[in-house]
């Protein structure tokens, strides 16, 4: 778990969400510090969107807390909201609005809307004034949805799938643009998209939710750093006899034994050896999407 912090400026506590007879989120407790970028990763229908639906105050929590800059989100939600900028998976703009329309109707609702950052963010995605909402492109109308979020300087960013479908040169105009201006204003971002290498390349602490629950929630060093996949070669006719310690995922085929663990410390080769019919034992470091995949792979089989 990542502890609370003076500077924390995200903080949930056993929050919950029903809908009806499902459960989408379920006693979720995380917290993010000011100024650090967070990735909230899982397969569909893992209650991702929900969770920040409920940071922005759009969905009410059915149980437990959630404080962002302080304010409970359920008692505060339009002081939060004035302090956040939002990127949706379903882009919100009107399509019969020009750029400049939208960007005058955005303004009226910010008092700390930031005319210069503004200009210099449609500069830096040519996205002119005049152009037609409708006519955009994909990309260019993420992009738009991002000189939208942050051009009234929000303290805080939540990203949910802002770059799906976009191509690759989109996606790396997006990230750069996010990244850069990050860079310079030292803002708290929540990050939630399927494109696993960019959540690898941009946040410091990742939270796996699968199903409403949380996994497991780490910084990405130490997720990387801890977490491994042993290939052992069984001796013929023998199966494992005791998998180590903190096992996410392992997997049979033949004589080749795969388990991926986490908590991995350099003496589990040997210990693993020692206590079962293993000949040799190879250690594979991990990418973010194969951590993923062995923890949702790992808790199917346990269901």
């Amino acid at each position: 778990m990542v502890s609370e912090a003076p500077d924390t400026v995200i903080e949930l506590k056993n929050v919950a969400k029903v809908f009806g007879s499902t459960t989408a989120v379920r006693d979720l407790s995380f917290c993010v510090p000011k100024g650090t970028a967070f990735g909230l990763i899982g397969p569909n229908g893992a209650g991702k969107t929900t969770t920040l639906k409920m940071m922005m105050g759009i969905l009410p929590c059915t149980n437990g807390r959630m404080n962002i800059l302080g304010l409970d989100v359920s008692s505060h939600p339009q002081t939060i909201k004035q302090r956040l900028g939002y990127v949706p998976e379903q882009n919100f703009i009107h399509r019969w609005m020009r750029v400049g329309e939208a960007i005058n109707f955005c303004r009226s609702f910010y008092p700390t809307w930031n005319e210069p950052l503004c200009g210099e963010m449609l500069k830096r995605f040519d996205l002119g004034g005049g152009k037609k909402v409708r006519h955009l492109s994909k990309g260019m109308l993420a992009k738009l949805s991002l000189v939208l979020a942050l051009a009234h300087d929000p303290e805080v960013l939540i990203l949910d799938e802002p770059m799906g479908g976009l191509d690759p040169i989109a996606r790396e105009e997006f990230l750069e643009g996010v990244m850069a201006n990050l860079a310079d204003q030292h803002r708290t971002v929540v990050f939630s998209s399927h494109l696993l290498g960019d959540v690898q390349r941009m946040v410091q602490t990742v939270g796996i939710i699968d199903r409403g629950e949380l996994l497991t929630l780490s910084s990405m060093d130490n997720l990387l750093k801890e977490t491994k996949r042993i290939r052992g070669v069984l001796r013929d006719g023998c199966q494992p006899k005791q998998p180590p310690a903190h096992t996410i995922w392992q997997r049979v085929q033949g004589r080749e034994w795969l388990v991926t663990v986490g908590n991995f410390t350099s003496d589990l080769p040997l210990q693993l050896k020692s206590t079962n019919p293993v000949q040799d034992v190879e250690v594979i470091d991990l990418t973010l999407e194969d951590i993923f995949k062995d923890y949702i792979k790992g808790r199917r089989v346990q269901r």
